[in-house]
């Protein structure tokens, strides 16, 4: 999406004649020019929220929030409510513009209809040169059928190293990896793979398979990585380290930085992911580490209704043994004490209603006694966000 909108906010358009008509459409913009007869640049939409394409509201009533820029003074900003069925509009708005202003912030507050409807924003500077781009929001019962759809699926990939070519071998990280891959499966009902002692050009290459799967709105990717990690003061950033990672390696070009890593997981296409990293030094992951403490209740909805508030928001949130620090890796035949407080909340099963959240999770980790386990978001996640581990019912 951002590259997109980069491309299409500095592409030049020249001399187009009155009778033509340029179209560009994605799966989220649609890009207009008629009549230019000069030179112009189009308007860029970015959306805050819904931050995702197609979501879900248990609420008739939800907030958008979107970014209008251009180079040029803008002419027109329209919202336009829709059915998304049969395309049918449902209204239209026209946002007031100050004269010559190029930008425009949008935040409304609008109704839907219970069923499938799309909310477009369409903006035209003086040029002539008009975009749009639309959000697809499934509202009422449909929503809640929607979110805990047969064909949503959950994936788990672990990435787990207990041998090295060059430091310490470890005892736990395979252990615990398929360990908990395999409660994953057997009582959450996740797709699991296991990569274990990759080097750093397989642990690559595998990310960027998941970046080039195709993932429905709801489908929820977890991932997971064991071993050793390390940090550089001088490059003030945390790293992976792989099976072949150099243990003297100054320029650090035999690991996986954690700023690469941000942006490889970022741009995998799953609307939902939660990394996980039982490494030292994991808390480094994120510049701006946070902690987020407690329990959740949802007793004013039905557990239905609260599996789609929760897949309707766009998430990339983290989970990591220890902040700035060395961390342990246990005995040899037991679990790491990460990954032992982890399963631990696995085997709750969410209690009652059976599905358990990153709030739900904490708790467990915050027990671990020797090192003080960290969470936060990265990337594009949206306000509001969460990974739920579904059971199974029995």
């Amino acid at each position: 999406m951002k590259k997109l909108i980069a491309v299409l906010f500095f592409v030049l358009l020249e001399q187009v004649t009155f009778s033509q008509e340029l179209r560009t459409r994605t799966n989220e913009l649609h890009v207009t020019t008629t009549g230019l007869t000069a030179r112009t640049t189009v308007p860029a939409i970015i959306w805050v929220s819904p931050m995702v394409e197609y979501t879900n509201s248990i609420s008739r009533q939800i907030e958008i929030e979107a970014n209008v820029e251009s180079d040029v003074p803008l002419k027109t900003i329209q919202v336009i409510l829709g059915d998304n069925v049969n395309g049918a509009s449902r209204g239209q708005k026209k946002v007031e513009l100050i004269q010559d202003v190029t930008t425009r912030h949008i935040s409304q507050k609008l109704i839907l209809q219970d069923g499938s409807n799309y909310i477009e924003i369409v903006a035209e500077n003086i040029n002539g040169a008009k975009v749009s781009s639309t959000r697809h929001v499934i509202v009422g019962k449909d929503a809640v059928a929607n979110a805990i759809s047969i064909d949503r699926k959950d994936y788990a990939l672990f990435f787990a190293t207990d041998t090295y070519d060059y430091w310490k071998n470890l005892v736990n990280p395979v252990y615990d990896a398929n360990t908990i891959a395999a409660e994953l499966k057997t009582k959450y009902g996740f797709e699991v793979e296991v990569v274990e002692n990759a080097n750093q050009r397989d642990i690559l290459v595998k990310i960027r398979d998941y970046a080039k799967r195709n993932y429905r709105p709801q489908d929820q990717l977890f991932i997971f990585f064991a071993g050793h990690g390390q940090f550089d003061e001088a490059f003030g950033t945390g790293y992976v380290v792989a099976k072949n990672s150099l243990e003297v390696d100054v320029a650090k070009t035999t690991y996986i930085s954690h700023a690469n890593l941000r942006n490889y997981v970022d741009n995998i296409p799953s609307k939902h992911i939660l990394l996980a990293m039982d490494v030292c030094f994991g808390g480094t992951f994120d510049p701006a580490i946070a902690n987020s403490r407690g329990g959740e209740g949802h007793e004013d909805l039905t557990d239905s209704e609260f599996l789609a508030r929760k897949l309707s928001k766009k998430t990339r949130r983290y989970i990591t043994s220890g902040g700035k620090e060395y961390v342990s890796d246990g005995t040899v035949g037991k679990h790491s004490p990460f990954a032992a407080r982890f399963l631990e909340s696995l085997k709750s099963r969410g209690g009652e209603d059976q599905i358990l959240t990153i709030n739900e999770i904490l708790p467990y980790l915050e027990k671990i006694k020797d090192h003080e386990p960290r969470s936060g978001e990265f990337g594009d996640n949206e306000k509001g966000s969460d990974f739920v581990f579904v059971a199974k019912r029995n």
